[in-house]
């Protein structure tokens, strides 16, 4: 296994990572680039302290596999990553 070089381009955002047409192309970003501790610290889901429900959602399963290869990309559980969307929709809802 390879040694990362010490002189890898910290990523601070999200968008800075592009969606990659193959897997080599995946593998040359990674290994020129890493994730900045604080944008992974600012990724992890907090847990609410309050009761939650588990719901039921049916999806297609091309939608489905689209979701889970978001979130793979972005380094989120696919189910906290929709909990994020929906969370940040009902805020827009609010405002409007």
């Amino acid at each position: 296994m390879e040694t990362p070089p010490a002189d890898l381009k910290p990523i601070r955002h999200w968008r800075e990572v592009p969606a990659f047409e193959s897997d080599e192309a995946e593998v040359r970003f990674w290994r020129a680039h890493q994730i900045d501790p604080r944008l992974m610290q600012s990724s992890i889901h907090r847990a609410d302290v309050r009761e939650s429900t588990t719901i039921t959602l049916r999806f297609d399963p091309r939608m489905l596999s689209r979701i889970k290869r978001v979130a793979r990309r972005r380094y989120l559980n696919y189910q906290s990553m929709i909990k994020q969307w929906l969370s940040e929709r009902m805020e827009q809802e609010l405002k409007d």
